[in-house]
């Protein structure tokens, strides 16, 4: 039961909706403001550390014709405060929101995270052939980890949105 706690306890990370979510299939909906200093939403695969959740993208892989880096990499640098919702299509949706700071390091190859949530949302044998395709020499990732500073969850049953609208 989750409705004792006040959105942004980061022990909602800890129920069975926020684990449904965050081990599913669903994208991430990464929220960031853009050099331009407009919101933008990167739909985009992760990976739940059980303490981040972790996103890749390329800087390079010139086997794969990646020439040069995702452009979110530089906008994450510049400004690390993100958003990231993770939810259902459904009449009643269920969703999760995640605020922290993304932390952007560089990794040679695959990141370890690109592949555990390849084999999630493709199956192993599907994710096989991924990775072995963009494991070749040049290959280079962005890792992207953010660590929750801010939970909300909603699920319209014991969960519902604010009578102010949203999530808070």
């Amino acid at each position: 039961m989750t409705t004792g706690l006040p959105q942004g306890d980061l022990r909602l990370l800890d129920t069975d909706l926020a684990r449904q979510m965050l081990t599913s299939k669903l994208y991430a909906r990464l929220g960031l403001i853009w050099t331009d200093g407009r919101p933008r939403v990167v739909p985009t695969w992760f990976h739940w550390t059980g303490e981040e959740i972790v996103m890749t993208t390329y800087l390079a892989g010139p086997e794969l014709g990646v020439r040069h880096p995702a452009r979110r990499v530089a906008v994450l640098r510049a400004n690390p405060n993100v958003d990231i919702s993770i939810g259902t299509d459904d009449v009643q949706p269920r969703a999760i929101s995640i605020r922290g700071r993304a932390n952007v390091t560089e990794v040679d190859g695959v990141a370890d995270e690109y592949a555990l949530a390849a084999k999630r949302y493709l199956g192993e044998e599907a994710a096989t052939s991924l990775l072995q395709s963009a494991a070749r020499p040049g290959t280079r990732q962005a890792r992207i980890a953010v660590r929750p500073t801010w939970v909300g969850l909603l699920d319209f049953e014991t969960r519902l949105p604010s009578p102010l609208g949203g999530i808070l």
